[in-house]
């Protein structure tokens, strides 16, 4: 199995083992992962699992929904390349990705 790498905003890493199927949401809350709150249980109602994917891995996230979109716009830190972690299906085609929190969720 591969890992993906979550980068707190203090740059703490956390390397986690990929759980091919699970969210990434889901990865980061069985591994500990400080930074990601998962409120609403990964339903895309909360935004407090925001993570900014490093530019190079967001083509392995998949499509970004309407939903997720207006979720992601009520963040205050959205970058460009900003995702809900509950919405990212893990594969082992990101082993190695990149992901970093925001000071805050919302």
């Amino acid at each position: 199995m591969g890992s993906i790498t979550f980068i707190e905003h203090s740059g703490d890493q956390h390397a986690v083992e990929i759980e091919e199927g699970k969210s990434l949401m889901q990865i980061a809350m069985d591994n500990g992962v400080p930074g990601v709150d998962a409120d609403c249980g990964g339903e895309c109602a909360c935004g407090t699992c925001h993570v900014i994917v490093d530019a190079n891995w967001t083509s392995k996230t998949g499509n970004v929904t309407e939903e997720e979109t207006l979720m992601l716009d009520m963040t205050p830190e959205k970058a460009d390349t900003s995702r809900l972690s509950c919405q990212i299906t893990t594969t082992e085609a990101m082993d190695g990705m990149v992901v970093r929190l925001p000071e805050f969720q919302m």
